[in-house]
């Protein structure tokens, strides 16, 4: 295993195990989301430009794309949860609730 697949790999782990982990804010959960996007992005640029192929080019900005739009809903999320419920911890939500 090369150098930078281990390292991207341990990226992307940590990220899932903190989003597993340490879920009691819901802004530590988008950054472990986030976490990950990002190492996905580095990992399918560096494979890209493995392959020298331009076929593949624009799908690390497809990626990136996502990610922000991800961003966007999740910080939405987060500013209306906390003006609703008053606080961003996700074991004060309650799902069943309108």
């Amino acid at each position: 295993m090369s150098l930078t697949l281990f390292s991207f790999t341990s990226a992307f782990t940590l990220g899932l195990i903190g989003l597993a982990f340490h879920r009691t804010h819901l802004l530590s959960a988008l950054l472990c989301l986030e976490g990950m996007m990002l190492s996905l992005f580095v990992a399918l640029a560096l494979w890209t430009l493995q392959l020298e192929s331009t076929t593949f080019s624009a799908a690390p900005m497809l990626l990136l794309t996502f990610s922000a739009c991800e961003a966007s809903v999740g910080l939405a999320l987060l500013v209306a949860t906390a003006r609703t419920h008053g606080t961003d911890r996700l074991q004060s939500l309650n799902l069943l609730q309108c």
